[in-house]
């Protein structure tokens, strides 16, 4: 769509398409107007027959929703995909803020043209913004499969997600819908929208899931910004990339995470694979993997730690973070180990994609999954942070990991994707046939034994869609 009409002449911005009953479909987005007000617009397929939908039909009364006196003309954007309630009616909600308050305004509809607001808010969250991107979507407690929009009942629980403003990171928690009065509370209100679990601990943002009614999942689709300059952006001609689609599932055994998990169509890209089996690591040491060239790569890993050490390792009263640390040269008791990506073979240029298990004075164990850019690129003008997040890694699991590299981009799935961190690294030395894979141990105590399976990735051919001209 191209920003043509009064109501959205500084911008056609985000949107969500609903499937209706009869298989039409219709699409709300938001406009920024001459006046730069933020409103609502609804367009429909031009060919409902094309099956890439390429063309859209703008509603010649738009816009069919204004922000409301109490809401600020500049925030009020980003409508969801709409849900059938038990009256028959569609609902859509909408991100929004007072002050520093986030919300998310509810709305009912039976025709998308004409609309009732709902008393109060779906949700609303002191303290955290701006929600953009708003995301509402069922979940299985029961079933390892993905549920229509729609779905509610017995078995079911609600995701809210929004992306922060503010920080400009993706936020989600699991609650339940109360459909009467259009409202979602949280399970553990400590972990609410906005201030506990993200998404994706990298750069990830405005993201989106859709249903996909063919193989029964829910899937999430992601915006992975740039780390360099700008001025690097504009030589190269482009900037940004979508991330790897994932599922979205239910994590049955904590009760408080999503597993985000690539799509099956991924594993269609490996080609040759190697496998090493129970490669002991020991504290202070790399080991090289020969797997050839290691710019295009999909890893799966399984660490197992000395249980000795892990009885004999000291507690301490002292708090970790990814962020805050040094990286992977802060050598714990317990840690850190995993893999070292896009490495040259001198590790003047090296991703390490991480574990870090921190034992506290009681006894108890955190562990934390980090990825660290400080040595990802000897150019200067990166930035180069150190991610990560305190991930649960229950009773009889060892620690897992899957690593898609795709050159400059990284996506990192920890314990099955109950943790996911996305970075961009931007080597000159260790690209292309330079590139290379190390497994790491930096911890002082404990050595580990990792078991892993590295595949040679195809590219994606991405081909013209048959006649597409004509369309």
């Amino acid at each position: 769509m191209v920003a043509d009409q009064w109501y959205d002449k500084n911008g056609v911005w985000t949107g969500s398409a609903t499937i209706l009953p009869d298989g039409k479909i219709v699409m709300l987005y938001t406009g920024s107007t001459t006046e730069a007000v933020q409103v609502q617009n609804l367009v429909y397929p031009a060919d409902p027959s094309d099956p890439l939908l390429i063309n859209w039909v703008k509603y010649p009364g738009n816009p069919v929703l204004v922000p409301p006196p109490d809401i600020d003309k500049k925030d009020f954007r980003d409508p969801t995909t709409a849900w059938l309630t038990s009256e028959g009616k569609w609902r859509i909600t909408i991100g929004s803020k007072i002050n520093k308050t986030g919300i998310a305004l509810v709305y009912d509809t039976k025709d998308f043209i004409n609309y009732e607001k709902l008393d109060g808010v779906l949700h609303a969250v002191p303290g955290t913004g701006m929600w953009e991107c708003v995301d509402f979507f069922p979940v299985s407690r029961t079933e390892e499969n993905g549920l229509d929009t729609s779905v509610n009942g017995p078995g079911v629980k609600h995701v809210v997600k929004v992306s922060l403003d503010d920080d400009r990171h993706d936020y989600y928690a699991i609650g339940t819908y109360h459909e009467k009065n259009g409202t979602w509370v949280p399970d553990q209100p400590e972990i609410d929208v906005g201030i506990g679990i993200r998404y994706d601990y990298g750069i990830y943002y405005a993201s989106k899931t859709f249903y996909d009614q063919h193989k029964n999942r829910r899937v999430l689709w992601g915006w992975i910004g740039e780390s360099d300059s700008e001025a690097a952006d504009v030589q190269k001609g482009w900037a940004s990339v979508q991330s790897i689609p994932r599922t979205i599932l239910f994590d049955q055994k904590t009760g408080t995470h999503l597993l985000q998990w690539p799509v099956e169509e991924i594993d269609r890209l490996r080609l040759g694979s190697n496998e090493f089996n129970r490669v002991t690591v020991q504290p202070g040491s790399v080991v090289p993997l020969d797997v050839g060239p290691a710019t295009q790569l999909d890893i799966l890993a399984e660490f197992e730690i000395d249980k000795e050490a892990l009885e004999n390792a000291a507690g301490s009263n002292e708090t970790f973070s990814c962020s805050t640390s040094d990286g992977a040269a802060e050598r714990g008791a317990l840690g850190p180990f995993g893999l070292l990506v896009l490495a040259d073979d001198s590790l003047s240029e090296n991703t390490p994609v991480y574990f870090y298990i921190a034992k506290g004075s009681d006894g108890n164990l955190r562990t934390f999954f980090c990825n660290d850019q400080s040595r990802s690129s000897q150019a200067s003008d990166v930035r180069k942070q150190i991610y990560g997040s305190f991930v649960p890694v229950l009773e009889g699991e060892n620690f897992s990991l899957r690593i898609l590299v795709d050159h400059s981009t990284i996506e990192s799935f920890a314990q099955g994707g109950r943790s996911v961190i996305t970075s961009r690294a931007y080597p000159t030395k260790a690209i292309y046939g330079a590139a290379k894979v190390f497994l790491f141990n930096n911890a002082t105590d404990a050595s580990v034994s990792a078991s892993l399976k590295v595949w040679q990735m195809n590219s994606a051919f991405i081909r013209p869609y048959p006649n597409i001209d004509k369309l």
